[in-house]
């Protein structure tokens, strides 16, 4: 499996500010990120992006057909009125949780249209959830099904838990032309973090491209 992060930030490196906004790319960027929809098998993104951002995860300012949606939701807690929710029966949909989720919301979430994977307990990726889905287990379980090629668009919890866990092949990060401050602001990597910065997790640069908009897109592998 290839498992590629992507994600947009400020100069400063938030992804979203303490407020939630989380629409930093430009239309430029936008069409960029959804070619790169259109060639991955699903997308994969955290509780946290679905109760902040409530997006479609859909192909829609290019030409392709939509990935599968995963969902990662220890508990859960997803709407049933969100975006991913009232189109499954349309865009395949997989909500991955674990025992804790209530039998009766697993249900719920199925009367949708959409499957439920439930997945062994891991050491979690969100500081809330300190027993959540076993990511290796999922993403094992997705490439079981046929899904070889993954794109990740956070957040930053889940960012983190991948990276540290070694598990991803490509980071592509839009950097915008802006700063958002905020202390509590999301940045693209969050989790628990290393103590000292020469343990962190080692980059090599492999393309640079600018943008119209003034953006840069770097794409980095894991070295």
């Amino acid at each position: 499996m290839k498992l590629i992060i992507n994600g947009a930030m400020t100069v400063d490196g938030k992804i979203a500010t303490a407020a939630g906004d989380s629409k930093i790319s430009s239309k430029e960027d936008l069409i960029r990120v959804h070619k790169l929809r259109a060639s991955v098998d699903a997308i994969v993104v955290g509780i946290s992006t679905i109760m902040g951002d409530d997006p479609r995860l859909t192909v829609r300012l290019a030409k392709g057909k939509s990935p599968a949606r995963i969902v990662v939701d220890s508990k859960g807690r997803i709407p049933l009125e969100s975006q991913v929710l009232s189109t499954a029966r349309s865009v395949r949909t997989i909500v991955a949780v674990t025992s804790q989720a209530p039998e009766e919301k697993i249900a719920k979430i199925r009367e949708t249209g959409t499957e439920v994977l439930v997945v062994k307990e891991g050491s979690g990726y969100n500081v809330a959830v300190p027993h959540g889905v076993d990511l290796k287990q999922l993403f094992l379980s997705l490439e079981s099904m046929g899904m070889n090629k993954v794109l990740v668009e956070g957040g930053g919890e889940l960012n983190w838990s991948l990276l540290r866990l070694g598990m991803v092949d490509e980071l592509t990060v839009t950097i915008a032309p802006k700063i958002a401050g905020g202390r509590l602001a999301t940045t693209l990597v969050e989790g628990d973090g290393f103590d000292q910065i020469s343990d962190g997790i080692k980059l090599r640069l492999e393309r640079v491209v600018r943008k119209k908009s003034g953006e840069l897109v770097l794409r980095y592998r894991p070295t």
